[in-house]
C-alpha cells in the first residue's frame, strides 16, 4: 500500500464493508488477493456470530495471519540454514577431491 503520488486507487470489500486503498501500479491483483484472504479469515473467525465486534474479529484474523507468517519465516530460516550446511559439506568434499 502506498501513500505516494504514483499510487492507484483500488476498492476492496472486507466483511461487506468497502475500503479504498492506494497501491503501487501493478500491485492491484496482489492487494485484491490479500483482501480476499483477509475477508475469508475474518469470516472464519466470526463464524456464525454475526454480532461479533468487527475490531475483535479483525485483530484475531490478523493474529492468525501473523502467526502463520512467523511460522513460514522460521521454516525458511531453517531451510536456509540446512541448505548452507549442505553446501558447505559439498564444498569441503569437492575441495578434498581437488586436493587429492
Amino acid at each position: 500500500m502506498s501513500a505516494a503520488g504514483s499510487s492507484e486507487v483500488v476498492s476492496i470489500r472486507i466483511l461487506d464493508r468497502e475500503y479504498t486503498v492506494g497501491v503501487e501500479p501493478g500491485e492491484q491483483d496482489s492487494l485484491r488477493s490479500a483482501a480476499r484472504l483477509l475477508d475469508n479469515r475474518m469470516r472464519d473467525v466470526r463464524g456464525a456470530n454475526r454480532m461479533a465486534a468487527v475490531d475483535r474479529v479483525a485483530v484475531l484474523a490478523a493474529l492468525n495471519l501473523a502467526h502463520e507468517l512467523q511460522q513460514l519465516r522460521e521454516q525458511t530460516e531453517r531451510r536456509e540454514h540446512e541448505l548452507a550446511r549442505t553446501l558447505g559439506e559439498l564444498q569441503r568434499k569437492l575441495d578434498a577431491l581437488l586436493d587429492a
